[in-house]
C-alpha cells in the first residue's frame, strides 16, 4: 500500500504547483481559496537508482518501483476546526495520511494574492499549526470523555490511556502538540486510537522565488524546534518543468543550476520523516520491485510487505546487500564470496537489502 502524504498550507501557499511538479498531474489551480474541493490524488513512483543496478545485476524481466500516493488538500484558512472555510472535511482529509507536507509561502510574487494581503511565513506557519492543535483538543477531550467510562471499571489500559490523555490535552492547551507527549506502552493503542494530527511527521516546503534554494533561517529553526524537516522547493518553476520532456526539463535544470527534481527532494525528505529503509526483490526473468518498511522491522514484517501468504508460510530469507550483489555479478558469486547470508524472521532488514523469502505455501 503507498504511504499517503497529504499536501496542506494556505490558500494560495503553492500547494497545487507542487503537486503538478511532484506528479505531472496538473492539478487545478487558481488565484483565489478553495480552487481544490475534493483532495487530488496522484500515486506516482519512488525512483531508486539502486533499484535498477540490482535490475541489471541479476537480468530482471522489468522494474517495478515502490509507490508514494500525494493528496492535494484544499487550504486551511484560521478557524478551519470550527468549519470555517470548510475545515472540517479538510482536517478529516489530513487524518488520513501518513505524513505531513505543510507548503509555506516565501516568494514575493505581487501578482498571487495573499489571503491575510502579507507575505509572513512564519504567521502562516502558526495559522496551520494552531487550527491542528485547536483540532486535536477536540479530539482528545472527546476520547478522553470516553475512556473515563472504562477506566473506572478497572481496566488498566483504560486507566493508563486517561492519565496519558490528560497530559496530551495540557500539552495541546499550552500549544504544544500531541508528539511531544509519547504514549506508555501500558496505555496499548492509545496513540493510533486518537490519531492526533499534531504528531504526524511534517516536512515544511517552503516556495521560494526562483533562483533560490535555501530554506530561509527562521523557518529552519522552527522546524528544528518542532522536530520537523524544511526543504526549499521553486513550487512555479517545477510546475513548469513537469510540462516539458524528461530530457528538455533535465537540460533545464542544469542550466539553472538544480541537481535534482522537487519530487526528488520532497520524496527523500518524506521517507527520512519516517524512518523507512528500502529492500528489493529481484530475479533473472523475474520483476525486480522495491519495498519499504518502517526502520528496525524485520525480515519477517518485510515478507508481509511482499503478500500475507508469504508472511504466514516463512521459513527463511536469502539476504545480500545491494552493493556486494552488483560487485559478485549476481547471486551465484554472491554466494560464492559468502556475501549471501540465510537470516532467520527476526533479522532486521539493512537500507538496500536484496531479499529471497523462502516460505511453504
Amino acid at each position: 500500500m503507498a504511504m499517503k502524504v497529504g499536501i496542506v498550507g494556505l490558500p494560495n501557499a503553492g500547494k497545487s504547483s507542487l503537486f503538478t511538479a511532484l506528479t505531472g498531474v496538473a492539478a487545478e489551480a487558481a488565484n483565489y481559496p478553495f480552487t481544490t474541493i475534493e483532495p487530488n490524488v496522484a500515486i506516482v513512483p519512488v525512483s531508486d537508482p539502486r533499484l535498477d543496478v540490482v535490475a541489471d545485476t541479476v537480468r530482471a524481466s522489468k522494474i517495478v518501483p515502490d509507490t508514494i500516493a500525494f493528496h492535494d488538500i484544499a487550504g486551511l484558512v484560521a478557524g478551519a476546526h470550527r468549519g470555517e472555510g470548510l475545515g472540517n472535511r479538510f482536517l478529516a482529509n489530513i487524518r488520513e495520511t501518513d505524513a505531513i507536507v505543510h507548503v509555506v509561502r516565501a516568494h514575493d510574487d505581487a501578482s498571487v494574492v495573499h489571503p491575510e494581503g502579507r507575505v509572513d511565513p512564519l504567521a502562516d506557519i502558526e495559522t496551520i499549526e494552531t487550527e491542528l492543535v485547536y483540532a486535536d483538543l477536540e479530539q482528545a477531550e472527546r476520547r478522553q470523555e470516553r475512556v473515563v467510562k472504562t477506566a473506572r471499571g478497572g481496566d488498566r489500559h483504560a486507566i493508563a490511556e486517561t492519565a496519558w490523555l490528560q497530559r496530551v490535552i495540557e500539552a495541546l492547551q499550552a500549544g504544544r502538540p500531541a508528539r511531544s507527549v509519547p504514549a506508555p506502552a501500558d496505555a496499548g493503542d492509545a496513540m493510533m486510537l486518537l490519531s492526533p494530527l499534531t504528531a504526524k511527521p511534517v516536512l515544511f516546503v517552503v516556495n521560494v522565488d526562483e533562483g533560490d534554494d535555501a530554506v530561509p533561517s527562521a523557518i529552519a529553526e522552527h522546524a528544528a524546534n518542532v522536530g520537523a524537516e524544511a526543504v526549499a522547493v521553486s513550487a512555479r518553476l517545477e510546475a513548469e518543468l513537469a510540462e516539458l520532456s524528461a530530457q528538455d526539463a533535465a537540460a533545464m535544470r542544469a542550466d539553472l543550476g538544480l541537481a535534482e527534481s522537487s519530487l526528488e527532494t520532497v520524496v527523500r525528505g518524506a521517507f527520512s520523516l519516517l524512518a523507512l529503509v528500502a529492500f528489493f526483490t529481484a530475479g533473472e526473468d523475474k520483476p525486480a520491485q522495491s519495498w519499504h518498511l518502517h526502520r528496525g522491522l524485520t525480515a519477517w514484517h518485510a515478507a508481509g510487505e511482499i503478500h500475507s501468504d508469504i508472511q504466514r508460510g516463512f521459513v527463511r530469507a536469502e539476504v545480500v546487500a545491494w552493493e556486494a550483489l552488483r560487485d559478485a555479478g549476481g547471486y551465484a558469486g554472491a554466494r560464492d564470496r559468502g556475501a549471501l547470508r540465510l537470516e532467520g524472521r527476526d533479522y532486521v532488514v539493512a537500507d538496500g537489502d536484496v531479499i529471497t523469502v523462502k516460505f511453504t505455501p
